[in-house]
């Protein structure tokens, strides 16, 4: 893997350095010119990083996306469904012109929180429309706020209409986080379209629905993983697309797979073996997130399996002491030998994979 080193360098420094003879003293001059323009250039830089900068962009953001997702009030409703719906317009028309400022500022991150702002908008706009023509049924959730709260099959309207919106606006902007409204949007349709098919009359936590739901939701995580990986092999761009596919995709699959619970001896070692992959398929594809999912998973099953070994014994802190101390250990060998067995996994890659992962490599 590449890394990259950043050092601050001075005029005063090329100018000991054409002294010294490395270089020409006519060099000198359009050569810090060069540097100043590429660093002028890499402040504008499109890859989030953790600069205090970009956690405004993202803060200011985020508190604009909630206002008009997950805090929307009941003080909403008061106007109507024509008047929600033309307040959301008003809403993505100034998200819309600040979007193309900042395009035309180049100022790519904030441009795709105002993009990712107007996907936001679209299950809001929807449902308003849906209530002021009479659509929406009288049997499902009265108020748009209950959308982020409450599995109910009616969404998928919106959420369809969000996928259907978020794609082609996604193909105006360009923007990696534009992937989050979207990504968001088929983690609540995974949990919605097991309700719709398992029926209006089923109940949410019916023995028989609560199984269904749980593979179904593992089913589908496994799908939006797939997807992402899909995203991931046809991207060209050194912008992070499938991030987004990713952490979502695996919060629904990794979340259907710890509910499901085993008593079983065999329940829990196939659980721990599934996250032992995501571990070493994160350190393979160079995807945190994987492993991240994975450790959590590990730390679950073996939490699970030495409760039911040493159950109401007093060797069970024991073995959890036990049981920490050995993945300290695992991370200390892995931390000498990542290079080398990353290394070998990645050469029994197909061919496609391994390209996907030089670019990344080259890109980090």
């Amino acid at each position: 893997m590449i890394s990259e080193t950043r050092v601050q360098l001075a005029r005063s420094q090329l100018d000991d350095a054409a002294a010294a003879g490395l270089l020409a003293q006519d060099q000198a001059a359009p050569l810090w010119q060069f540097l100043r323009a590429h660093a002028q250039a890499g402040a504008l830089d499109d890859r989030p990083r953790f600069s205090f900068t970009h956690v405004l962009y993202y803060l200011g953001g985020m508190l604009a996306i909630g206002a008009m997702s997950v805090f929307m009030t009941l003080g909403w409703t008061s106007f109507g469904g024509w008047g929600v719906f033309f307040i959301a317009l008003l809403y993505a028309g100034a998200a819309w012109k600040l979007a193309q400022r900042f395009e035309a500022q180049r100022l790519p991150i904030p441009m795709g929180i105002m993009a990712a702002l107007i996907v936001v908008l679209v299950p809001l706009a929807t449902w308003a429309v849906q209530h002021a023509l009479g659509f929406w049924p009288s049997g499902g959730p009265q108020n748009y706020r209950a959308y982020h709260a409450i599995i109910d099959w009616r969404w998928l309207t919106l959420e369809l209409a969000t996928l259907a919106a978020g794609s082609l606006l996604l193909y105006r902007w360009r923007a990696p986080f534009m992937l989050m409204p979207i990504a968001v949007t088929l983690w609540y349709m995974s949990m919605d379209l097991a309700m719709f098919i398992l029926g209006a009359d089923a109940r949410a936590w019916d023995a028989n629905a609560w199984i269904f739901r749980k593979w179904f939701s593992v089913a589908f995580g496994a799908a939006m993983i797939l997807f992402a990986l899909l995203v991931d092999l046809r991207n060209r761009s050194h912008l992070d697309y499938p991030f987004w596919l990713y952490l979502f995709g695996l919060i629904t699959f990794w979340g259907g797979l710890t509910i499901m619970g085993s008593s079983g001896l065999g329940g829990q070692l196939i659980y721990l073996a599934i996250n032992l992959a995501m571990v070493l398929l994160g350190a393979v594809l160079m995807r945190r997130s994987f492993t991240v999912f994975g450790a959590m998973g590990l730390m679950v099953g073996l939490g699970n399996l030495s409760w039911q070994v040493f159950r109401d014994s007093w060797l069970f802190p024991l073995a959890l002491t036990l049981i920490g101390l050995a993945i300290v250990y695992a991370g200390i060998w892995w931390n000498r030998n990542e290079a080398h067995w990353a290394e070998r996994l990645r050469s029994k890659l197909p061919q496609q994979l391994r390209g996907l992962l030089l670019r990344r490599s080259l890109a980090a």
